[in-house]
C-alpha cells in the first residue's frame, strides 16, 4: 500500500479487538507486513540455500575467528549429525542468514545519545521488542482473522524494552500496552520518502509501525522515555507459532478455567483448565493475544500474561531440556531467523548469537518485568492509557541510569574510594545549573545557591558554569579520571547525595556537579529523589516466580 507524505493523524484512535479468525479482532505480538512495500533488502537465495541472503551490513564485518565460531556452532552443535560436512554447515549459516529481514533502527530526526559508560568502561544494552498484526499472508490471516484488515498497515500491538544491564548482571523488561496515547515524532520512511509530520495530537502508540515500519516505533519510544535503543526485533503472528512450536510446550497458569470467547465474537479463542498448562503453537499464540478473559480485559491484564509466559519460556530454555536434540535446536535456529525482522545491526546469524550470548549471562532471578506506570484517559479516550507522570519517568529514569528495576540497586555496596580525598579547600566543582525540563524552564540561580552550599562547607573552589546548562533529570556529580574519584565523592557526602550518582565520564575535565530538576528548591537535597525503588504501578515480576498465575474474568470462566 502506497503511503501519503501529508496525511494527516486523526483525533480518534484506532485499535482492534483480539479474536480468533473471522472475529474482527487482532492484538497480537508479530508481524512484518512489509513484503511488497520496497522496504526490505533482499537479494537471490544463496546457492544450497531455501531463503534470499541479505546484504552485509555498512559496519566492520566479522573477523574470521568470529565466523569459524558461527560455523561451529552451525556445522557441529546443530548440523553433524544432520548435515554431516563442513561444507553444507556454510550453506546452511548462508541460508540462515537469508532468512533474516533487516530495516532502519530509526526514522526519526533525533539522534539518540550514546550510552554513559560505567567505571568498569562497560556499557548498558536496549533492544524493543515488537509484535506486529500483519495481515499479510495466508497464514497471518489465518491466525489473525478480522478479513477486513487484511493487507492493511499493520499496528505494532507489542513493544517491550529489553534492558541488559552494562555489568550483565540483570535484565529489565519495560511493556508499553499498545493502547497508550502520545505524541508521534517525525518519521520518514528510508524507502520511498514518504514523511510523516510531528503529531499535534494523541495517537496511540500501536500506529507508529505505519509511520515507515519499525524504525518509527523506536524513535516514539525514544521521545517519550528518552532511553537509547541499540537494536529491534519484529515478529509476526506466524513467526510467534513457529517459534513456540520450536521452542516447545511453556508452562502457564489461570486460576480459573477461562475460555477467551463472546457472543460478539470478541476473544482469542483461548480454553484452558484452572493450574497450570504447558502451551505451544496456536495456543502459545492465543495465551500472548488474549485481552477478553484475564483481569479487566484490558490490555493491561495481557501484558502481564506476555510477562509470565516469556518468564516461563526462559526457564524452560534455561533447564536445557529444549535445546539437547540438535534437531530441536536447528528448528529453533529455523524458526527464529525465518520469523524475526530486526535492525541493521542483529543481520547476521553470529550477532544474533552474540546478542544471546550476553543475554544469558543475567541470572533468571535477576530479570524483571514491568509496565509502564499509566492512568485512564477520559471522554473520546475512554479506555485508552497515559504515561503516569512521576512514576513512569522514575521507570525511564531507571532505565536510563542502569538502575536494576527488581530492587537490589539499594543493595549494592558503597563505590570504594580509590584515593584519599584532597582537602575540601583545594577541591575545584563546577557546578551547573541543569534543572530545566520539558514544560519548565531552568529554576533560577539554582547553580550560584548551590554553589553557595558548597563553598559554606569548605569548598572555596567551587564555582558557576553558565555556559553549560544541558537539562539533567537527576542531580549527578561526574569526575574524569580515578583519581579524582574521592574529591568528587566527598562533594556528594558534603551536599547529601547519593554516592550511587557520582559517575567517572570522560566528557568532563574536572569534577561537576550538574544540578538536576529533582532538585529545584531551595534547601537541602531531597533524599525523596534518590530513591531507587521501581514504582508498585508498574507491577514487577520476577524471572524467577514459579507461583504467577494469571486471574481469569468471572464473564469468560467454564
Amino acid at each position: 500500500m502506497g503511503r501519503s507524505s501529508t496525511r494527516g493523524e486523526g483525533t480518534r484512535p484506532r485499535g482492534r479487538h483480539d479474536g480468533p479468525p473471522g472475529d474482527g479482532g487482532g492484538d497480537a505480538p508479530g508481524g512484518t507486513g512489509r513484503d511488497g512495500h520496497g522496504r526490505r533488502e533482499r537479494s537471490a537465495p544463496p546457492e544450497g540455500g531455501q531463503g534470499p541472503e541479505t546484504p552485509g551490513r555498512r559496519t566492520r564485518r566479522s573477523g574470521k575467528g568470529g565466523k569459524r565460531r558461527v560455523l561451529r556452532w552451525v556445522a557441529c552443535v546443530l548440523a553433524l549429525l544432520i548435515l554431516g560436512t563442513g561444507g553444507a554447515g556454510y550453506l546452511y549459516y548462508k541460508h540462515l542468514n537469508g532468512n533474516i529481514r533487516k530495516e532502519d533502527l530509526t526514522l526519526g530526526d533525533k539522534e539518540m545519545a550514546d550510552h554513559k559508560a560505567n567505571a568498569a568502561g562497560q556499557t548498558p544494552l536496549n533492544i524493543l521488542i515488537i509484535g506486529s498484526d500483519a495481515r499479510d499472508s495466508k497464514a497471518n490471516q489465518k491466525l489473525g482473522g478480522a478479513k477486513e484488515t487484511f493487507g492493511g498497515t499493520p499496528l505494532a500491538d507489542v513493544q517491550m524494552l529489553l534492558h541488559l544491564s552494562a555489568d550483565r548482571s540483570n535484565i529489565s523488561v519495560l511493556s508499553m500496552p499498545r493502547d497508550t496515547m502520545l505524541k508521534m515524532p517525525k518519521c520518514t520512511d528510508p524507502d520511498s520518502g514518504d514523511v510523516y509530520p510531528a503529531s499535534t495530537v494523541d495517537v496511540q502508540t500501536n500506529e507508529s509501525l505505519g509511520r515507515g515500519g519499525p524504525g518509527c516505533t523506536v524513535a516514539a519510544w525514544y521521545e517519550l522515555t528518552g532511553i537509547t535503543i541499540d537494536h529491534f526485533m519484529m515478529i509476526d503472528f506466524s513467526g510467534v507459532v513457529s517459534m513456540a512450536d520450536a521452542v516447545g510446550g511453556v508452562p502457564v497458569c489461570v486460576d480459573a478455567n477461562v475460555y477467551s470467547h463472546s457472543s460478539d465474537g470478541k476473544g482469542s479463542g483461548l480454553k484452558l483448565e484452572e493450574g497450570t498448562t504447558s502451551v505451544k503453537g496456536e495456543q502459545a499464540l492465543q495465551w500472548l493475544r488474549t485481552r477478553y478473559g484475564f483481569e479487566d480485559n484490558t490490555d493491561l491484564g495481557r501484558t502481564k500474561a506476555q510477562h509470565q509466559y516469556l518468564n516461563s519460556m526462559v526457564r524452560e530454555l534455561r533447564k536445557g531440556t529444549k535445546l539437547t536434540d540438535p534437531g530441536k535446536l536447528m528448528n529453533l535456529a529455523e524458526a527464529a531467523t525465518s520469523a524475526l525482522t530486526v535492525d541493521k545491526g542483529l543481520d547476521t546469524v553470529k550477532k544474533l548469537y552474540d546478542l544471546a550470548e550476553e543475554l544469558k549471562k543475567a541470572p533468571t532471578d535477576r530479570i524483571t518485568m514491568t509496565t509502564m506506570p499509566n492512568v485512564y484517559g477520559t471522554g473520546q479516550f475512554s479506555g485508552r492509557v497515559y504515561p503516569k507522570a512521576e512514576e513512569a519517568e522514575q521507570v525511564f529514569r531507571m532505565i536510563r541510569e542502569d538502575i536494576p528495576l527488581d530492587g537490589k540497586a539499594s543493595k549494592r555496596k558503597t563505590p570504594v574510594v580509590k584515593d584519599q580525598a584532597a582537602p575540601t579547600a583545594e577541591i575545584a566543582v563546577s557546578v551547573r545549573n541543569a534543572t530545566s525540563t520539558d514544560t519548565l524552564g531552568p529554576a533560577q540561580g539554582r547553580a550560584g545557591t548551590v554553589k553557595d552550599l558548597l563553598t559554606e562547607a569548605g569548598f572555596v573552589k567551587a564555582s558557576v558554569d553558565s555556559q553549560n546548562v544541558e537539562a539533567a533529570a537527576r542531580t549527578g556529580i561526574l569526575y574524569p579520571s580515578a583519581d579524582l574519584e574521592g574529591d568528587a565523592q566527598a562533594v556528594a557526602k558534603a551536599l547529601g547525595i547519593p554516592l550511587s550518582q557520582v559517575k567517572k565520564s570522560t566528557g568532563v575535565s574536572g569534577i561537576v556537579l550538574s544540578v538536576g530538576a529533582d532538585w529545584r528548591e531551595d534547601g537541602a537535597y531531597p533524599a525523596k529523589a534518590a530513591e531507587e525503588k521501581t514504582p508498585d504501578s508498574a507491577n514487577p515480576l520476577n524471572g524467577a516466580d514459579e507461583k504467577a498465575c494469571m486471574h481469569v474474568n468471572p464473564n469468560y470462566t467454564w
